[in-house]
């Protein structure tokens, strides 16, 4: 073998052994390289964790506002009711602290007119729903709960629901209803007095929290829905009136209930009565809100057999806010009985015949957004007071009677 044989193998034999040896090199280096991006990421991530730990400790805590929710792009309707279920209504504030903060969120002169508001939903990018929220005032349980869970089906995101019951009652609401963890902080109410003013404004103050609330209706636990939902959310938010009833009643019940103390803040020609059950606007519902002046005179003289849920809010809206409201209620009920207490129905009372006669039992003018006037039948779109035992009555009708209307 010659000498340049020789080397030519000499060099195979060199290739075939540094061939490996490069390999393995190269294999370990790129091991070694990925364990040090894998350290340093690890270090950076640590170091991050502790500099937002520390910068989240020093920051105020901020609350997220409810109208928040209602802010969407793609939402699906199933993502918002998770969210609104979510909804923690309890809080540790007093009354007076809670009308504090409702008053530093918006005041009425500040509050967005319907208009502007119903112009922001139309013409923004964003959308924003207008919601009509649910007071129900009640002493404990809803009896007719499952009847409203099939008025609200389907129609999630377009109403808020609040509940004030006695504190000593314990919620037996499925998380399925609509009335699950809806219940506000409450007090005692005992009828005749100033606790169920103060009931009612706990129950505006709360849904006030929530701005895309822009209409509240107050209901009892024996209220029904005469409509379906469509149907009620377009009429009170298709106007920019409210619905209170406010009459000058000269009888022993009406004008016998002023108590000449009073004057001269408040007239006997200013006195005035109505209905409990109402439905507002979000910029007279500030209004409500705001008056503490008048609350202290009417919670110093306006004892049984006056009573304050039926003459305050009438009186007060008379004397001031009067335009800003239709005069007349949305609740019927039924005062042909003789009492201190419309009559209540029972299971046999419920036909389609009597509810019809409910709903379209007289005429009445209807004032639209737009400024148009007309007059339409349905002039009420809840009624009270219905037992428990006509909820099986009414969810077998309810498809048929109350599901629309002509």
């Amino acid at each position: 073998m010659g000498i340049i044989d020789q080397k030519i193998k000499k060099g195979e034999e060199h290739l075939m052994i540094s061939k490996p040896l490069r390999l393995i090199l190269f294999q370990s280096g790129r091991h070694v390289l990925r364990s040090l991006f894998f350290v340093t990421g690890f270090l950076i991530g640590v170091f991050l964790y502790l500099q937002l730990k520390a910068f989240h400790m020093s920051t105020p805590k901020t609350e997220q506002p409810l109208w928040s929710t209602v802010l969407f792009h793609h939402s699906t309707m199933m993502e918002i009711k998770q969210v609104l279920q979510t909804q923690e209504l309890q809080h540790d504030m007093s009354d007076q602290e809670l009308f504090t903060k409702v008053s530093s969120l918006s005041s009425p002169s500040s509050s967005p007119s319907s208009s502007s508001w119903f112009g922001r939903m139309h013409n923004n990018d964003e959308k924003m729903v207008v919601k009509v929220a649910f007071m129900f005032m009640t002493g404990g349980a809803l009896p007719l709960a499952a009847l409203w869970d099939k008025f609200f089906k389907g129609h999630e995101g377009f109403y808020s629901i609040y509940v004030h019951t006695n504190p000593s009652f314990q919620d037996s609401y499925p998380e399925t209803s609509v009335f699950y963890s809806r219940r506000i902080p409450s007090q005692p109410v005992y009828w005749g007095t100033s606790s169920m003013v103060d009931a009612e404004k706990r129950l505006l103050a709360n849904a006030l929290l929530d701005e895309s609330n822009q209409r509240f209706v107050l209901l009892s636990d024996s209220c029904i829905p005469l409509f379906d939902f469509t149907t009620i959310y377009d009429y009170l938010t298709g106007t920019n009136l409210s619905f209170i009833g406010s009459f000058d009643d000269p009888r022993k019940s009406g004008r016998g209930r002023y108590n000449p103390k009073m004057y001269p803040q408040i007239n006997v020609t200013h006195w005035r009565k109505g209905s409990q059950w109402f439905s507002t606007t979000r910029e007279l519902a500030l209004h409500i809100l705001a008056d503490t002046f008048y609350y202290k005179i009417f919670d110093q003289h306006c004892k049984p057999p006056c009573y304050m849920d039926e003459h305050y809010i009438p009186t007060l809206i008379h004397m001031f806010h009067g335009e800003m409201s239709a005069n007349r209620t949305l609740t019927w009920v039924d005062w042909s009985r003789v009492g201190p207490h419309p009559g209540r129905f029972i299971w046999p009372d419920i036909t389609d015949e009597f509810l019809n006669r409910i709903r379209f039992t007289e005429e009445c003018a209807y004032y639209s957004r737009d400024g148009e006037n007309t007059t339409t039948s349905k002039c009420f779109l809840f009624a009270r007071k219905f037992t428990e035992d006509t909820l099986e009555p009414l969810l077998r009708i309810y498809p048929l009677v109350l599901g629309s209307g002509p």
